[in-house]
């Protein structure tokens, strides 16, 4: 099985799928919205001899090649873009916007995974004598709101496919290309974001003395809230507090009855979790209540990512495979990070290991000397950003081919022949 890599594609192939990255780069679409998008995977699956289930979780597709007995492995891709104005240059950068003419992105590489699944998919396709088992396909819609997984799983998920082993997903960062990084135990934050009204009384700008000021209330708010991270949670533990939508009012002299901010939470472990939570409820009810407005404060999830937390033992075998086939230089371990993804609620409903890791996507050279001059977070765009652009050759290339050692690590031997 270890024989299977990308350069078991033809290379007028490897150059079709190259075509599709372009195209499913300009035409990105929003969480729940990928209908172009599910078609185009879908009739490109059903080529292949899958069986396609399609409208999964309102548009998230689910397809089965079984190649006679042996283990079930899902491999899981992301398909929604963001609502993102491009700004990379690129000859088929996106021109879509949406009715409100905010720009739409590929700006976090779903376009990378879902084209190299496609590639691991024909590759396994065409070469069924050299494996056995039931490769399950996974493309999932609205990941960036963290709704897609579970609305796949309440839709019956689970129910279409035999009862899986593993379950294996990757993700584009903005590393060398051609590398693989992964992280045993918590990998990706948990994430809470909340929405925060604060009751005020509006007044006369020139009459503030009538007026229970929100815009006040809500600023000692954002101040006291940075206070959490730094005086009530250890250095040892990671977390993060962000105040990142602040509104209020109309014109300058009119002091508005109502402020709202909105906030996110992120943690790599229950416990702080729930201090965050509370710190947050708390510091928001006690400036209130300092202010003495009349109204209690409205504090509303909008929200949640749980913690992705990779599977010690799955871990360790994928890897093994990985750096087998890659060699060891391109196969490097990570400190967890605090961005999220709500693909561990796959691995977590099923009761089955789970295993995702992260390819690089940016030129070598490029990266080292950033690197070296301390500039990768300034000369480097990475994920969410207007400017992230992979290199498409060698991050989807890569892509192909760790996806098919990491379905090696788990599936059946090679068929016998007589």
């Amino acid at each position: 099985m270890n024989t299977l890599r990308v350069t078991s594609l033809p290379e007028e192939r490897v150059v079709n799928l190259l075509g599709l990255y372009e195209h499913l780069h300009q035409n990105p679409e929003l969480a729940f919205q990928e209908f172009e998008t599910a078609k185009t995977l879908s009739e490109r699956l059903t080529g292949l001899g899958l069986t396609v289930r399609t409208g999964v979780g309102g548009t998230g597709i689910v397809a089965l090649l079984a190649n006679g007995g042996g283990p079930t492995v899902v491999l899981r891709a992301d398909m929604d873009a963001l609502p993102i104005q491009e700004d990379t240059g690129l000859a088929y950068a996106s021109a879509r916007t949406t009715p409100g003419g905010t720009g739409i992105m590929h700006a976090c590489g779903h376009d990378v995974h879902m084209v190299a699944m496609l590639g691991a998919v024909e590759v396994l396709s065409t070469n069924r004598p050299d494996w056995t088992g039931n490769l399950v396909v996974v493309f999932q819609p609205a990941e960036e709101i963290g709704a897609g997984a579970r609305a796949m799983i309440e839709d019956g998920l689970f129910d279409l496919v035999p009862t899986p082993n593993v379950i294996l997903g990757q993700h584009v960062g903005n590393r060398p290309a051609r590398t693989v990084s992964n992280t045993a135990g918590p990998a990706m934050a948990a994430a809470d974001s909340l929405r925060v009204t604060i009751n005020g009384r509006g007044a006369h700008g020139s009459r503030p003395e009538a007026s229970i000021d929100p815009i006040l209330i809500a600023s000692s708010i954002v101040t006291k809230l940075q206070s959490i991270v730094a005086r009530e949670i250890s250095p040892a533990d990671a977390a993060v507090v962000t105040v990142g939508s602040f509104h209020s009012g109309s014109k300058e002299n009119i002091i508005p009855s109502t402020a709202e901010i909105k906030i996110n939470l992120r943690s790599l472990n229950p416990a702080v979790r729930r201090r965050l939570l509370a710190a947050v409820k708390r510091i928001v009810v006690a400036e209130c209540s300092a202010a003495g407005t009349d109204t209690a404060p409205v504090i509303e999830s909008i929200g949640e990512f749980p913690c992705l937390v990779n599977d010690i033992v799955s871990t360790k075998r994928t890897v093994a495979a990985l750096r087998a086939g890659l060699g060891d230089t391109s196969v490097t371990e990570m400190p967890a990070i605090m961005i999220s993804e709500d693909f561990g609620i796959f691995g977590t409903t099923a009761s089955v290991p789970s295993f995702s890791w992260f390819i690089g996507s940016v030129e070598p050279r490029r990266f080292a000397a950033a690197f070296a001059d301390d500039a990768v977070d300034r000369s480097i765009p990475a994920n969410h950003s207007a400017g992230f652009a992979p290199i498409p050759r060698r991050t989807i290339t890569t892509g192909i081919d760790a996806l098919l050692l990491a379905f090696s690590a788990w599936s059946g031997p090679a068929a016998k022949t007589s």
